[in-house]
């Protein structure tokens, strides 16, 4: 793997900071000096002092080691906020992170409608956008939103699985969209596989949705909307977003500011410094 931080941007500085607060808070929780972290992560002295003190960017190997050590997810590793607690078992030193499921906020159940029918009304009727294909360009939307803005558009909570993301809340929302007649489901056959189509029934509503917001979507749309489903699931295992999270696990959106470059779509520039 290649190095993953941004290149010089403001949001590389924050994320590398709050990752040496969170590499220092760890290593204390264990009892660890700075010599054992070294030691277990194949690296000198200082160069565990200079993560600490945020003077270095870290790798994607060595974010994954330090989780190892940690005996955490990658995700956790990057949850600034969440607060872990280490149990003593045996005479073993284990940690039990505490999982937060991170719902659709109430305000934005009626964004990830609307952004829904948009794409159905734009690339719906695509033979190979299935059920499948729409897990991913909802992904898509969500983190690269995430990512060129930092906040959330919809903000639904996706889980890395073999297929790749996939959104907790879909069904439900569906489920009401189906009721209410805004769409409908059938069933079919793409080269012989079998597909589950989504049809909409109505026009999106656009007041909820702003410019800046329908061009993010517009984008994933063109880019990905022609891919079938094993293409844009491979594609998707490739984002690191997915990759730094372990299976069954939330995507943490955090994670899209360490992108490589065939994905990211933010620009980084003096600027951003």
């Amino acid at each position: 793997m290649s190095i993953i931080c941004l290149e010089g941007g403001k949001m590389d500085k924050i994320i590398n900071k709050k990752l040496a607060e969170r590499i220092k808070a760890l290593r204390g929780e264990l009892g660890l000096s700075q010599e054992e972290l070294a030691k277990r992560l194949g690296v000198s002295r200082p160069k565990i002092s200079q993560m600490e003190n945020g003077e270095v960017r870290i790798t994607v190997e060595e974010l994954v080691t330090l989780a190892n050590i940690f005996n955490i997810s990658v995700g956790g590793m990057m949850d600034f906020n969440k607060t872990s607690q280490v149990i003593f078992e045996k005479g073993k030193e284990k940690r039990q992170e505490e999982r937060i499921r991170i719902n659709v906020p109430q305000k934005n159940v009626k964004k990830f409608k609307e952004v829904l029918l948009y794409i159905l009304n734009k690339v719906g009727a695509k033979p190979n956008v299935g059920e499948t294909v729409i897990y991913k360009l909802l992904y898509f939307i969500d983190f690269n939103f995430y990512e060129k803005y930092e906040e959330q558009l919809i903000g639904a909570t996706y889980i890395k699985n073999h297929f790749g993301p996939t959104p907790v809340e879909f069904n439900e929302i569906v489920g009401e969209m189906i009721e209410n007649k805004e769409i409908v489901i059938i069933n079919k056959e793409f080269f012989k596989y079998p597909q589950r189509k989504y049809y909409p029934l109505r026009e999106p509503d656009l007041s909820v949705l702003g410019a800046h917001e329908q061009k993010i979507i517009d984008n994933v749309l063109h880019d990905l909307s022609d891919k079938n489903a094993k293409e844009i699931s491979d594609y998707s295992h490739n984002d690191v977003p997915w990759l730094t999270t372990e299976d069954g696990q939330p995507i943490e959106y955090e994670s899209v500011f360490y992108r490589t470059k065939p994905y990211s779509v933010r620009e980084y520039t003096g600027e951003d410094i």
